[in-house]
């Protein structure tokens, strides 16, 4: 288990500040369900990244803050328009459309990208009663393929979501990675480009558990704690959520973990470039890197790592680097799949 695998950030460690932060979380009794100190002092850091209108509410998991954020903005009988690949399609065993009872519209997208000519195909029975209404667009910050949208893009299509009735919730499970890459900060990105609602990612950049719900339009704010509660995503000792935001928002370690992950990427694909018959297949924007590999490689490689094969089809790979990975790590990887091409 000591050497770093390459199948997802949610398989890396927790950062030292973290463990420290939950550590001092410990000391004591505190109120339960939130209205301890972290909890109640916390809101002062999502203010400073994401405004002074901004809401904040701690779940257990990613697919709990979509789900719950959704489920404030739609009803059972609209709809959300998404890619195929989106996460809360492809990855949240129907979460979306069971807890929320509406429908998911889907779309095909090369790069994991929404478009607004995408999002207009799906208005076109905007009044049938004999179909689900589009009444928000879901899009994620990074994309599932690694891709990142640049800030005049998410403006483009809060506008045209908005002109239209359309309210926008961004899956940003790795936003913080986003964020580095663009070298922008979390408002610029949500807040300042007309996101409404945004799913705040955690454990993938060094937290241990708990992502952040991160509301954006005063309006769905009253309803979310009681969403929540019966989204069963309320936790009863909710500080040592709290206490690990408010460290991960404190002296930018969210930065200095998410760029030290999107280094070792672009050291990963620097590498494997260099090798004859590997391809990227995707631009490398965060900390994952997609690939074509032979398969007879990908067999042999699997032997000494974990990865996820993505596309059997097109024998493309997804590795992931995490804030703990290294170039030690990064180097030792690419050694190995040297070895198993000659």
């Amino acid at each position: 288990m000591t050497k770093k695998m390459f199948a997802s950030d949610n398989n890396s460690g927790i950062h030292p500040s973290i463990f420290e932060a939950l550590l001092e979380a410990n000391d004591g009794h505190a109120p339960a369900y939130g209205d301890d100190a972290f909890s109640l002092n916390v809101a002062s850091k999502f203010h400073e990244h994401f405004g002074e209108e901004s809401d904040v509410l701690f779940v257990f998991n990613g697919t709990g803050a979509n789900v719950v954020g959704l489920k404030a903005m739609v009803r059972s009988h609209q709809a959300i328009i998404c890619t195929e690949g989106a996460h809360i399609n492809a990855d949240e065993g129907g979460a979306a459309e069971g807890f929320i009872g509406g429908k998911l519209l889907t779309v095909p997208s090369a790069d994991g990208k929404l478009t607004v000519p995408q999002i207009e195909q799906q208005l076109a029975h905007i009044g049938s009663q004999h179909r689900s209404q589009p009444k928000a667009i879901s899009i994620s910050q990074c994309t599932e393929l690694g891709t990142v949208y640049t800030i005049d893009e998410i403006k483009e299509l809060t506008s045209f979501a908005h002109a239209n009735g359309l309210y926008v919730h961004m899956d940003g499970a790795r936003i913080s990675n986003a964020a580095a890459f663009l070298g922008c900060t979390f408002k610029e990105m949500t807040t300042d480009a007309g996101i409404d609602m945004l799913s705040f990612g955690g454990t993938k950049n060094g937290l241990m558990i708990g992502e952040a719900l991160v509301c954006l339009r005063k309006e769905f704010s009253s309803e979310l704690k009681y969403i929540r509660k019966q989204g069963m995503q309320l936790g009863s000792k909710m500080r040592f959520i709290s206490a690990q935001f408010e460290r991960l928002l404190t002296d930018n370690l969210w930065l200095e973990n998410a760029t030290q992950a999107n280094r070792m990427a672009l050291r990963l694909a620097e590498g494997l470039q260099k090798l004859p018959g590997i391809t990227l297949t995707q631009p490398v924007e965060s900390n994952a890197v997609f690939a074509s590999v032979p398969v007879e490689q990908i067999q042999q490689l699997q032997k000494f790592y974990a990865f996820a094969l993505w596309n059997s089809d097109k024998n493309e790979i997804r590795l992931v680097t995490s804030f703990d990975t290294t170039a030690e790590d990064v180097d030792l990887f690419l050694a190995t799949v040297q070895k198993v091409f000659v």
